[in-house]
């Protein structure tokens, strides 16, 4: 099962991204928008690896949510990894989490344009699942991190060395507005954190 893919992004298409990892080219299904990407970008993907009799596809996210709640949707009756995407393309973790948390399918319709269906399934199924979803009780909105447009793979590169998700945010969010890259953003908060 292949749990996360880190390279460079080789091409960008709707909905998709090829990630080469040592020259070879991963087909990975996204939820954001090919403006999100940059060709020759460094980036890790938290991937769900749906093997089927026909198809091995792999689906990918920029946090460890994303990932979470993509495998929770899964779980529903009739849906999914195409259709788990759909919901994730159209809304966002924050969204479905205020939806499920306040037992109210109209933040999906009236937000993201879910369908009233799907909306109502999707909260109706979820809300005993939600104990299981470490992101469901926590503030995981990213407005904190549009500061850096790479902050969200500078916080997952710090999540992945062991520090806590909310030292690392932490960290990311106090850097100096002249970093310009993830790699800058890891090695500077890196630093902080040592200091701690």
């Amino acid at each position: 099962m292949i749990r996360h893919i880190k390279g460079k992004i080789a091409d960008i298409t709707e909905g998709a991204v090829i990630v080469d990892v040592s020259g070879v080219g991963y087909h990975i299904y996204v939820n954001k928008t090919p403006e999100h990407f940059v060709l020759e970008q460094d980036i890790t993907f938290h991937t769900h690896h749906a093997i089927s009799e026909r198809t091995q596809d792999l689906y990918g996210f920029t946090s460890r949510d994303e990932l979470e709640l993509f495998t929770l949707l899964l779980t529903i009756n009739k849906v999914g990894p195409k259709s788990a995407m759909q919901i994730l393309t159209q809304s966002d973790v924050e969204t479905i989490k205020k939806a499920v948390l306040s037992d109210d399918p109209s933040y999906l319709t009236k937000m993201s344009g879910v369908g009233k269906k799907t909306a109502e399934k999707v909260v109706n199924e979820l809300k005993d699942k939600f104990e299981h979803f470490a992101g469901a009780y926590t503030d995981t909105a990213d407005t904190d991190l549009e500061i850096h447009p790479f902050a969200a793979d500078a916080v997952d590169a710090l999540i992945a060395l062991g520090y806590p998700q909310s030292d690392a945010r932490k960290a990311v969010h106090n850097l100096p507005p002249e970093i310009q890259s993830a790699n800058e953003a890891v090695r500077e908060a890196l630093k902080t954190l040592g200091s701690a």
